[in-house]
């Protein structure tokens, strides 16, 4: 099971380092790369509020093997595109498929895994997501410069990692007793308004490193490309496989963090990374864009470690799943739009203008979430220690 949910991640990054090629190839723009980038996190904000409660209804199992099927059949989409409405399809469908398996796949895991066990179902459905993630970018562009045809490879690759893990789904037993009619619906983005403020900071800070994921993802490999004259494709899945192997790292690490400690840390995480990648941009240097993925990584793991944790401990029991979709419809949202942006961005002033402007945004955002979480401190030790009441 863990398998399949690692193959379905996977596919959704193994454009990543391929979208130079498919550039030339069909001749578009990083426009265009951007808006094929956000199609895909569109579709998986429409398939969690569609279909988040399926696996509930009709079971783990049926959604993971349709999952699964959508992920080679997105693979298999890939393959045969000649033009670049094919890819917009490809994307759309890949999104459904990282929709429908990162609730059923995460309910699995924890339903099929023994709860004393030395590895806990959470980290193993983490590693499954970000791992796949990490390693779907990486893989691609390793093929793409070993195989003879590389905009074909990685795909033929992928078909046959899902029809194995499509396998591993099929022979694993269900672990949902009592079945319900299906019933497809919008589910409501809800959010109680006894934490809307710290909804709001920890979405602002966790989607601020969203949005600079969703730009390396869409955008890393014309920047080695164009900017720093590396024509090799490893090297574009290398950053990306850095920062989302960094966010696991990162939700694992705010175990360490004191509650009013996490997010304060991640957002100056996110001012250093931003500083970092706008550093890169300005000298046209590797090093610095290597590590400001790696700590916006670790930055944004921290602040969705932080929030989905904060979210879980203090919304109320039959509130907690929308409250959680609506999160992380907020994240998948900020992994798309800035990517436009910074596509209509780099159309207007070229590409280094407009990775050095993203960057400040990121920062200011950052800065903005980090006022807000010291001032009000600041002013309850004012209060403490000149004996003012509240």
């Amino acid at each position: 099971m863990a398998f399949a949910f690692w193959v379905v991640m996977a596919g959704t990054t193994v454009p990543t380092p391929l979208y130079p090629l498919y550039g030339e190839r069909f001749g578009f723009s990083p426009m265009t790369v951007t808006v094929i980038f956000a199609v895909y996190a569109m579709g998986v904000v429409a398939g969690l509020l569609v279909f988040g409660r399926l696996s509930d209804q009709v079971g783990r199992r049926p959604v993971l093997v349709v999952a699964t099927l959508l992920a080679a059949g997105a693979a298999g989409v890939f393959l045969g595109a000649e033009q670049v409405g094919v890819l917009l399809v490809a994307r759309v469908v890949s999104g459904f498929s990282a929709a429908l398996v990162t609730g059923a796949g995460t309910a699995a895991l924890t339903e099929l895994m023994p709860s004393g066990g030395r590895v806990a179902a959470p980290m193993v459905a983490l590693g499954a997501n970000m791992g796949g993630l990490a390693c779907g970018t990486l893989m691609a562009g390793i093929l793409a410069d070993v195989a003879p045809d590389p905009l074909r490879t990685p795909w033929i690759v992928m078909v046959v990692l899902s029809v194995v893990g499509l396998v591993g789904v099929v022979v694993t037993p269900e672990t949902v007793a009592r079945r319900s009619a299906v019933t497809l619906r919008f589910q409501r983005l809800r959010v109680p308004s006894e934490m809307r403020s710290d909804f709001l900071r920890a979405a602002m800070a966790a989607g601020a490193g969203f949005a600079v994921l969703g730009v390396l993802t869409a955008v890393a490999g014309l920047f080695l490309g164009r900017v720093l004259h590396e024509s090799g494709h490893a090297l574009a899945g290398f950053v990306v496989f850095v920062a989302f192997a960094c966010t696991a790292l990162g939700q694992l690490a705010v175990r360490r963090f004191r509650a009013e400690v996490a997010l304060p840390a991640a957002c100056l995480g996110l001012i250093v990374a931003a500083a970092l990648i706008a550093t890169a941009m300005a000298t046209e240097s590797l090093v610095p864009l290597l590590i400001g993925a790696a700590a916006n990584g670790l930055a944004t793991g921290v602040a969705l470690g932080h929030g989905v944790g904060s979210i879980a401990t203090r919304s109320a029991p039959e509130q907690r799943g929308a409250v959680v979709s609506t999160f992380f419809a907020v994240l998948y949202a900020m992994l798309a739009v800035p990517a436009i942006g910074v596509g209509v961005l780099i159309r207007a002033t070229g590409l280094r203008p407009a990775g050095a402007a993203f960057s400040a945004v990121v920062a200011l955002l950052a800065l903005v979430v980090l006022l807000s979480l010291v001032r009000p401190r600041a002013r309850a030790r004012t209060r403490a220690t000149y004996g003012v009441r509240p």
